[in-house]
């Protein structure tokens, strides 16, 4: 029943009336990564990816979970996420947490442990000095001939937890000859709202960005995590409905591209050295089962000259899936302990992804494992290859 031919047949028993929609139903679609790999491997072409989302959709209207989640979901999606001012609040309380000692205290104390959540605390991100936010309504324009001009999602979590490596992508693509627009007004790009089945946020906020971002002198509209760039190339089916956004949303799709692929269609500039170091590539879900592109990020790291090994199984799930190594960590474990086993086998220097969770996660997983591997996103190779 945790398969994705068992969560279909539970979803049509439910609608048919014939399954209660109540906690075992719940349990097993709660289960679901959302990795999409079944929705590759379906000879069928069934899109799965669109029944779960309308699936958890229904479960949030209609059925009441523990008092405690209930609070702390309405927290996180409905005032934390879609607000800039508020995230970055809470991300300075986090970083007085991470900075004062006190979660030094929590860990060796063993407070953690007992609180049992020793293993979701590895996997917080550590909060940086300096947020993107102080970006936002700035240009930086093209190095030499200007070869296009993009519009740049700086994201939610990577605004406070991945700054460098937004201004990494400035960088490179600045290098490249593009002009970045770092619009004023964008938002969270919903996808932690759609992924949970609060399709209405993941709405507002698809809205926001797209009287944000959606201007005739951009040609793309780029992002560096690749969750947040499947849901924007998924704002047309988001809002297929709405008379005034619908026709909006289909422009805006056509233009939404990942960092990486919208580089590898543009052409790399030569950079100033090549790195020898020995890379393996681990396939974001969100990458290659949901928006299709796994050669890119290949072509861009051969061109930096790094040995690229290919892993076994690189597009397996790392576990991250958006906050399921939160909210399902025992299984997310498992996923990630498996997945460092393929990443062992080419002993690689780098572990190299392209979505800030994955980062996160396959981190975790080479501590956890006594890898001395580091993780980096493949913007961050290109950026120190410039």
């Amino acid at each position: 029943m945790d398969s994705p031919r068992g969560r279909i047949y539970q979803m049509l028993q439910v609608d048919a009336g014939r399954l209660a929609l109540g906690d075992s139903f719940v349990t097993h679609i709660d289960r679901c990564l959302g990795c999409l790999n079944c929705q590759t491997a379906c000879p069928s072409g069934v899109q799965y990816g669109s029944l779960l989302e309308r699936t958890r959709s229904q479960i949030e209207e209609n059925y009441q979970r523990p008092w405690l989640q209930r609070k702390l979901r309405e927290h996180f999606y409905s005032r934390v996420l879609p607000s800039f001012s508020k995230l970055a609040r809470s991300a300075k309380l986090v970083r007085f947490y991470q900075r004062s000692g006190l979660q030094n205290i929590a860990r060796t104390s063993g407070l953690l442990k007992l609180l049992g959540v020793e293993e979701i605390d590895a996997l917080s991100p550590r909060i940086e000095s300096d947020f993107s936010f102080r970006d936002l309504g700035r240009t930086y324009p093209a190095e030499g001939v200007r070869r296009g001009r993009v519009a740049l999602l700086i994201g939610c979590i990577s605004s406070v937890a991945f700054a460098e490596l937004n201004r990494a992508t400035i960088r490179v693509l600045n290098k490249n000859g593009i002009e970045v627009c770092i619009p004023q007004e964008q938002s969270c790009c919903g996808a932690l709202h759609a992924h949970a089945g609060l399709l209405d946020m993941a709405r507002a906020q698809a809205c926001k960005n797209i009287d944000a971002m959606l201007r005739p002198e951009i040609d793309a509209i780029v992002s560096n995590a690749a969750g947040c760039g499947a849901t924007m190339k998924e704002y047309a089916d988001l809002l297929e409905h709405d008379p005034q956004y619908a026709e909006r949303a289909k422009q805006f799709v056509a233009k939404a591209r990942d960092v990486t692929e919208y580089l590898a269609a543009v052409g790399l500039t030569e950079p100033k050295r090549r790195l020898k170091s020995r890379v393996t590539y681990s396939d974001p879900c969100h990458l290659a089962h949901a928006q299709g592109v796994r050669k890119q990020p290949r072509e861009l790291l051969k061109a930096i000259g790094v040995e690229l090994v290919e892993m076994p199984r690189a597009d397996s799930c790392c576990g991250s899936a958006g906050v399921y190594n939160v909210v399902q960590n025992e299984i997310s474990m498992k996923v990630l302990d498996e997945k460092m086993e393929y990443v062992s086998m080419v002993e690689p220097e780098i572990v190299v992804t392209a979505n800030v969770g994955c980062m996160l996660q396959l981190a975790a997983g080479a501590k956890r494992k006594g890898l001395k591997t580091k993780v980096n996103h493949v913007i961050e190779l290109l950026d120190q290859a410039y």
